[in-house]
């Protein structure tokens, strides 16, 4: 049967998605490909955030408990930043750079302190580059001089709290692929299914029969659909992203201006030095002097808006 539930893209509604523990199990585990026992969000700090970035981007940190393969528990941190746009990666790396520089991220063990091993998750609303796979794994190995890879002693606490690992999901590719327990994970974020002005998703529940997990979270989406306040807050984001794609756009008309002015007044200028006037200069152009002044005035004085 299909089903309609509220679209996970959106900010309140992956945050009121990951606020519920089981499903942050769920979702993470998928993610990881390794179970997680135990999950904790984290405070987390927006410094020198500005509201273009708040808006545009969502970020969410985790404590989490995983059975590594050797079946034991072990802590590590998890970074998830979630985006619409195409964004900058120097905002991504200002993230990490918090979590890098937090002590409290910081844990005592025999020989020292080291950093608690870290994974960042980017859940992205665009495609990178010509990558075609809709989530790959960017991890990292220790090699010798000769290229070979170092398996002695690794994992070590002192080379682990020196980089991470990073997952990247590439949302609009995920369209027909359900084929393992992540991409079945991630169909709930397939916007080819969206209806209603994007705010909420087709799904057909027949795939998650018998997937308690998976039912539980059609559930809980299903309420935010229904739910005013959620909605409320899904119209304000599609306000603040219209209002966010006129002013790119506006941006983007001035910079072309910028550019016609620069090339402009160079011109004007080497016609002035091979002595050339101004009449002669406006005849030329189709323009009196006084509107070639005019138009050199408006471009200005947009430019100094923009800035």
């Amino acid at each position: 049967m299909v089903v309609y539930v509220a679209n996970p893209l959106y900010d309140a509604v992956f945050k009121y998605l990951m606020e519920d523990d089981r499903i942050a199990k769920t979702i993470l585990s998928a993610l990881l490909k390794k179970k997680v026992i135990d999950v904790k969000i984290r405070r987390n700090e927006y410094a020198n955030l500005t509201r273009r970035e708040s808006i545009s981007m969502f970020r969410i940190d985790f404590a989490a408990t995983v059975l590594d393969e050797d079946n034991q528990p072990h802590l590590m941190l998890i970074e998830l930043q979630k985006t619409w746009l195409p964004t900058e990666t120097l905002r991504f790396r200002r993230y990490l750079a918090l979590q890098y520089n937090n002590e409290e991220n910081m844990r005592k063990e025999e020989h020292g302190k080291y950093a608690i091993p870290m994974v960042a998750i980017y859940l992205l609303g665009h495609c990178v580059g010509e990558i075609e796979e809709p989530v790959i794994y960017v991890n990292h190995h220790a090699y010798n001089y000769d290229g070979k890879k170092v398996e002695a002693g690794i994992p070590d606490p002192f080379v682990e709290s020196l980089q991470h690992d990073s997952i990247i999901v590439q949302i609009p590719l995920l369209h027909g692929r359900v084929n393992n327990r992540l991409e079945k994970v991630l169909c709930l974020f397939d916007q080819t299914n969206v209806a209603d002005n994007k705010k909420v998703i087709k799904v057909d529940d027949k795939q998650f029969k018998g997937d308690n997990d998976m039912e539980y979270i059609v559930r809980r989406l299903q309420s935010a659909a229904a739910d005013p306040d959620m909605r409320y807050q899904m119209n304000a984001e599609d306000e603040f992203f219209s209002i966010l794609e006129e002013k790119d756009t506006l941006i983007m008309q001035l910079n072309e201006l910028k550019e016609k002015d620069e090339m402009l007044r160079k011109m004007i200028k080497g016609m002035q030095e091979n002595g050339m006037s101004l009449d002669e200069i406006a005849k030329m152009l189709n323009k009196t002097v006084d509107g070639w002044e005019q138009l050199v005035t408006n471009i200005s004085d947009l430019i100094s808006i923009s800035d």
